[in-house]
């Protein structure tokens, strides 16, 4: 069973930094791109990075380029999020989610987790 659990999420300063992680508890996706996304208040959903199953490649939306780094440990079955520089328009909540491109297109990812709030003040 696929179960991804999102945790880190907070409230801090512009300026700050998070991390996110992401677990896969069901220890099912180690061998499938995974990716983070978030949404803010009255928005839809936007991508905002992805990674290959291998941690070897990854891509970001242009607007997190630079200051958010993708990672995962698949000895610990986890993906992570390594949000630098925040600005409050980083604030929404961000999901994880399984199976999907790499270079977002658009198709939705196959599996998703309950999203962690992430608010950041100015």
């Amino acid at each position: 069973q696929v179960q991804l659990q999102e945790s880190g999420g907070g409230l801090v300063q512009a300026g700050d930094s998070l991390r996110l992680s992401c677990e896969d508890v069901g220890r099912t996706l180690n061998d499938v791109n995974m990716g983070w996304f978030r949404q803010a208040p009255g928005k839809g959903r936007e991508f905002v990075a992805a990674i290959t199953w291998d941690g070897t490649r990854t891509n970001y939306a242009d607007s997190v380029r630079g200051r958010f780094i993708i990672s995962r440990d698949t000895a610990v079955n986890t993906m992570y999020l390594q949000m630098n520089s925040l600005k409050p328009e980083d604030t929404a909540v961000y999901y994880c989610a399984g199976r999907g491109s790499l270079y977002y297109d658009g198709v939705a990812f196959s599996y998703w987790g309950r999203g962690t709030q992430v608010t950041v003040s100015s």
